[in-house]
């Protein structure tokens, strides 16, 4: 049944099964459930923010209202990194964030969000959906009671904003910079002191100088951020984040009481919300890059070659320590990974980087 299709027989079926239990039992609250989501990012944020709303009303409109979800931006219930740990006290339903942030609880969570020079979003999904990923994710979270579904991506992002022009390895000796999960893991190897910090701080610690250097997202976001008012230095692409995803967590036996058709409502929003939170952020960041270019000023940099270099070593040399010295789920993680990018990138490589190398090549338009 095509996605489309469903939402409207879903709200259609629990729009008939309320009346009907309204005209049954008139003085209860017709057994409607209501969630509280709590996300990591700012209110109204653009495409990840965004997202989590309206993925939040997916839910509700296709239950008929049976289920409820409300959104909670970070700092309105709990601070955006405590997300994850609301659902797991029982103080939330629900969560979205990305699996990168919760690395402290387990480092098999990072490979849900991004590795560095690893997997594009396309092989990301694939992996996850087809290939084994989804099983093994599932197996990290069931140690913290909850259950993790894909609900965005944001394609290969941004690199991160410098106050200095880099020039080689040599710049990034004690360079303080925000940048979380494997790729943090990268950068310290190549010198940097790394932390992480929520969308909504990263601004305040670049203007007091407790911050060189941040990386968020892309444009999109960082525009709406306001980096661009502290750093100039635009550096292009993330080699460390080539295929962010996001994520919709539920509470496991909180989500396994619900009916089945409602756990489907919620599997398929939130499919439905990465299929979505994708093409906003692919559509809006070239835009966004733009205004940042012409209206404030923003030099866009490639990072250079020695650094690209040193950073393709310190991920092999990250990934092989995983491998080799890792808890037995996280080694299993990293197995499955490995396995799952050797099959993938021949079909990347000999199919779309060789198309979009003939298209660069070849074709122009007015």
């Amino acid at each position: 049944m095509k996605r489309r299709e469903f939402f409207k027989s879903a709200s259609v079926a629990a729009v008939g099964a309320a009346a009907a239990t309204t005209l049954a039992t008139p003085a209860i609250a017709q057994g409607n459930i209501t969630w509280r989501m709590v996300t990591t990012w700012p209110k109204n944020f653009p495409g990840l923010g965004v997202g989590a709303q309206t993925l939040a009303d997916r839910i509700t409109k296709a239950s008929g209202g049976r289920l409820t979800v409300q959104v909670f931006a970070a700092g309105e219930m709990v601070p955006g990194l405590q997300a994850l740990d609301a659902v797991i006290d029982g103080s939330a339903e629900m969560s979205h964030g990305t699996p990168y942030y919760w690395q402290n609880k387990s480092q098999a969570l990072s490979f849900f969000t991004g590795v560095p020079f690893g997997m594009t979003n396309r092989e990301l999904t694939a992996w996850v959906r087809y290939l084994g990923g989804q099983e093994i994710w599932d197996k990290v979270y069931d140690q913290f009671g909850v259950q993790g579904f894909l609900s965005g991506d944001t394609g290969t992002q941004a690199g991160g904003w410098f106050r200095n022009e880099l020039t080689g390895v040599a710049d990034i000796q004690g360079l303080r910079f925000r940048t979380p999960g494997l790729g943090g893991q990268v950068w310290a190897k190549l010198g940097a002191s790394v932390t992480n910090l929520a969308a909504g701080e990263i601004f305040a610690a670049l203007q007091s100088g407790t911050l060189d250097a941040a990386e968020f997202v892309g444009p999109y976001n960082d525009l709406a951020l306001g980096f661009y008012q502290i750093a100039k230095n635009y550096y292009f692409p993330s080699f460390v984040e080539p295929g962010l995803a996001t994520e919709l967590v539920v509470d496991k036996a909180k989500f396994q009481e619900l009916p089945e058709d409602l756990q489907e409502i919620v599997r398929i929003a939130a499919q439905s919300a990465y299929d979505q939170v994708s093409s906003d952020m692919y559509a809006n960041d070239p835009r966004a890059l733009n205004a940042l270019v012409s209206e404030h000023g923003v030099q866009v940099r490639k990072f250079p070659e020695e650094i690209i270099e040193a950073g393709a070593k310190a991920s092999m040399e990250l990934i092989a320590e995983i491998r080799e010295g890792g808890d037995a789920l996280t080694k299993e993680t990293a197995e499955s990974f490995v396995s799952a990018f050797n099959l993938l990138r021949a079909r990347t490589r000999d199919t779309d980087m060789a198309y979009l190398e003939a298209r660069e090549k070849y074709i122009t338009f007015d």
